[in-house]
């Protein structure tokens, strides 16, 4: 009798959505299932072609299916386009399923409430503030005092099948009461029809369009706002009257939800969660994984009963990285100090309310004493924010006034990037003799403010209180190393010089201070998270060198057995690199070796050098061939620089990239897709050159100017290569922090040429640290089939190397 993994790969074309696998698909999808079965995880990289998003949701589903040790597969991917390209197999996939698999495709919380989406709360509360004030509201309205067991009419059992699971939650709530919110709230309730009602994503709620205030008979305290759209998914016993059956296919996406449940008049955010729960596959972007805010939404299901696919995994690092660095804004300090203070004026008004207050706060493991402690210390810090703001605008700019500083963000190291140490902070604070003890506190005293604040009885106020997470943030930045941990006062300038003065500290009208711990080491926390999980696929078109991206996503230290578990049990970890699947002889490829497009070499924008001479002749090569060209340069200054060149020596329209919004972004790209033949160009670096499917004849050519690395002078850069030498050696930090990163930058946007069987089309990589055996050279960091492809070439060749291949197709 064949073991579980035989049985699993014998079983996988049941669920593989085509009649014939891709090249290499098979391997794959078998790969996968032997990893998934033996709790690991595979490292693949796979071009455009080779099918991976079908390939791991084939495997995926054959273990889901076929053991009993996953019950789902979750999906993580940061590009919209891909999402629906997971959507769209697995729809695939269930259309030839007698049992076809629920899949949910999950959206945040401000894309599905009405209210956020149609501008009706105030602007300056945000949608996840606004709606844990109308949740809670909600809650105590709804609150059973009474042993309520029916719903109009309904019994326990039939409320059962409005959910998928088919179970009810022990109730605390009286889902009569939910039910009469919502009706009050009806744009017909109390035979007052209204045309003004909440409608949006095209469907027609039941509700008036503003807030609604319960009625007296059931607040019985004045006006109280409440959410009906919450209010009806208590009246249905927290069911959802939105099954799977809702999407095509088994597969429900916020196009079929949203309507849905607004034209029901039931929460759209909570119909998602209840499918959540019952879903056998869950397609989200990073953050539902990896960021500690949106992880709540998947409170249960990250566990090792789930299989997990990461797409794109080449952007792990960079995304995760800014996902789980910590920020703390001055506003922030203000508002968790005024916490504090209310607090504390509440036990002074009398000797009942001081023993009361004291008593709450000891049950959290904190004294007033400590709240007192906490508030001193905020209020300094406040202080020293912007004391230390002032002295840096001095210092770099020679003033304060917020009309003569720069229109952009601001960073402040406040240690050597390039040595680990304590910070300027921590050390003015200890000076100040706010010692370790004080700062350990105050995640205990934050937190237990917060709590008791809540909790106190008749307290009306409007304001979120913030000390705990505030407090929460505060004790890590005293705990947490000095390498791992990069610490900067962050400026993020608002947008435009405000008509608020600030006699003391004037650039305030400008910007927002922060203290900002920067993740300079996310792979660590990576590991951590995939440990939690059964196991699972991380794929992407660019993981080359694979051993060293399993270095810097912490996937060794599972292998290892580190997986942050007391059993240390190795994790099996297998790698798999396959070759561009379509005719070899439909694409040129080309390293041309030019001189280094370095600073250095190429001098600014406006200097007239040899180097950019040099560039200037391949440029206008490669743009004067046929059909779409794109153009990559190393940022967008430079993009600029091209496009202003090309519009005076080619025959073409020459549109050009910026750093801009994502709508423009769009209309640039469908701009360049419109008919006619042009030339676009961009930065390496920037949204056109990755996620974006230049299918057909939308690109003929695609050239990649230098290599693009980030800038290497910033502090955060620094730190996070004094980081990776601590972790990872001296000799290979530049190359794990910098190069494989921009190298894997180049190759995602040469992959855009060549997207189908019978594409044509040109790849070409400019400059000599393409080449192999040149100075500082990043050939080796190339797949293994682009090194052997890829044809050195001098710049005075290309053009007639150009016209050959076209003559040709």
């Amino acid at each position: 009798m064949p073991d579980a993994c035989e049985q699993s790969a014998a079983d996988w074309e049941e669920f593989f959505a085509f009649e014939e696998p891709y090249e290499n698909q098979a391997d794959a999808i078998e790969t996968a299932l032997d990893v998934g079965e033996r709790r690991g995880f595979l490292a693949m990289e796979g071009p455009c072609g080779t099918g991976k998003t079908m390939a791991a949701l084939t495997a995926g589903a054959t273990l889901v299916r076929g053991s009993s040790q996953y019950e789902r597969i979750l999906v993580v991917t940061p590009v919209k386009q891909q999402l629906r390209q997971f959507v769209d197999d697995l729809r695939a996939m269930n259309r030839g399923l007698d049992d076809p698999l629920d899949g949910v495709a999950l959206v945040g919380k401000r894309d599905l409430c009405p209210y956020a989406r149609e501008d009706v709360f105030p602007r300056e509360v945000s949608t996840h503030e606004r709606c844990e004030d109308l949740r809670e509201s909600t809650a105590n309205l709804v609150r059973d005092d009474g042993d309520q067991q029916t719903f109009d009419g309904q019994d326990a059992d039939e409320l059962s099948k409005l959910r998928p699971d088919g179970a009810l939650d022990e109730a605390w709530w009286d889902p009569v009461q939910g039910r009469e919110l919502a009706r009050h709230a009806r744009r017909d309730s109390d035979a007052r029809i209204t045309d003004d009602g909440l409608d949006t994503a095209d469907a027609e709620s039941p509700y008036v369009r503003h807030q609604p205030t319960a009625p007296d008979e059931l607040s019985g305290q004045g006006e109280t706002l409440y959410c009906p759209f919450e209010a009806d998914w208590y009246g249905r016993n927290k069911g959802s009257p939105i099954d799977f059956s809702a999407g095509e296919d088994g597969v429900v996406t916020v196009s079929e939800l949203l309507p849905a449940s607004v034209e029901r008049g039931t929460c759209p955010h909570r119909v998602q969660s209840v499918l959540l729960d019952a879903a056998d596959v869950i397609i989200g972007n990073y953050n539902h994984l990896f960021d500690p805010n949106s992880r709540p939404l998947l409170d249960g299901l990250l566990d090792e009963q789930t299989f997990v696919v990461v797409d794109e995994a080449h952007r792990m690092e960079e995304r995760v990285r800014d996902l789980l660095s910590d920020r703390v804004g001055r506003q922030s300090l203000v508002r968790a100090a005024n916490d504090f203070g209310q607090l504390l004026q509440a036990a002074r008004q009398s000797e009942d309310n001081r023993e009361e207050i004291a008593e709450r706060l000891q049950s959290y493991g904190a004294s007033l004493d400590a709240v007192e402690d906490a508030r001193e210390f905020l209020d300094a810090l406040a202080d020293w924010v912007d004391e230390r703001t002032a002295e840096f605008l001095r210092t770099e700019f020679g003033t304060t006034d917020p009309r003569d500083l720069p229109e952009r963000d601001l960073e402040v190291p406040l240690r050597d990037p390039e040595r680990t140490e304590p910070d300027e902070l921590t050390r003015w604070a200890e000076r100040e003799g706010y010692t370790g003890d004080v700062w350990r506190s105050l995640a205990t005293v934050g937190t237990a403010v917060s709590n008791t604040l809540d909790d106190a009885e008749g307290e009306e106020t409007d304001r979120q209180t913030v000390c705990g997470p505030v407090g929460i943030t505060l004790t890590r930045w005293w705990e947490r190393d000095h390498a791992g941990y990069f610490r900067e006062l962050e400026l993020e300038y608002s947008g435009g010089v405000s008509g608020e003065t600030h006699p003391d500290h004037p650039w305030r009208a400008a910007y927002a201070p922060g203290l900002l711990m920067y993740n300079c080491m996310p792979g660590d926390r990576i590991g951590d998270i995939l440990g939690e999980l059964g196991g699972g696929v991380l794929m992407s078109a660019t993981l080359e060198p694979i051993d060293v991206f399993e270095e810097v996503v912490g996937l060794d230290r599972l292998a290892d057995g580190d997986d942050g578990t007391e059993e240390e049990v190795p994790r099996p970890v297998e790698e798999r690199t396959y070759d561009l699947p379509f005719p070899e002889e439909n694409r040129a490829s080309f390293t041309v070796d030019a001189t280094a497009y370095t600073r250095h070499n190429r001098g600014g924008v406006d200097e007239d050098t040899r180097t950019r001479d040099e560039y200037r002749h391949v440029l206008r090569t490669v743009a004067r061939t046929p059909g779409n060209i794109l153009v990559c340069m190393p940022n967008y200054r430079e993009a600029e620089w091209a496009a202003d060149y090309l519009e005076d020596v080619v025959d073409k329209p020459v549109l050009v990239d910026e750093s801009s919004s994502d709508e423009d972004t769009e209309d640039l790209k469908q701009s360049f897709f419109a008919g006619g033949e042009k030339v676009l160009v961009t930065s390496t670096r920037g949204t056109l050159t990755e996620g974006v499917d230049y299918d057909g004849d939308k690109l003929a050519a695609c050239a990649v100017v230098g290599v693009p690395l980030v800038n290497v002078g910033s502090p955060r850069v620094r730190a996070v290569r004094r980081a990776y030498a601590d972790a990872f050696g001296e000799e290979n930090a530049f190359e794990y922090a910098l190069t494989v990163p921009a190298v894997r930058r180049a190759r995602q946007a040469i992959g855009r040429v060549i997207r189908g069987e019978d594409e044509v089309g040109v790849r070409v990589f400019v400059g000599n640290r393409y080449v192999e055996g040149a100075r500082h050279s990043v050939h080796e960091y190339l797949a293994p089939e682009e090194q052997a492809e890829f044809v050195r070439m001098t710049p005075e060749f290309l053009g007639p190397q150009l016209e050959a291949f076209w003559a040709d197709h």
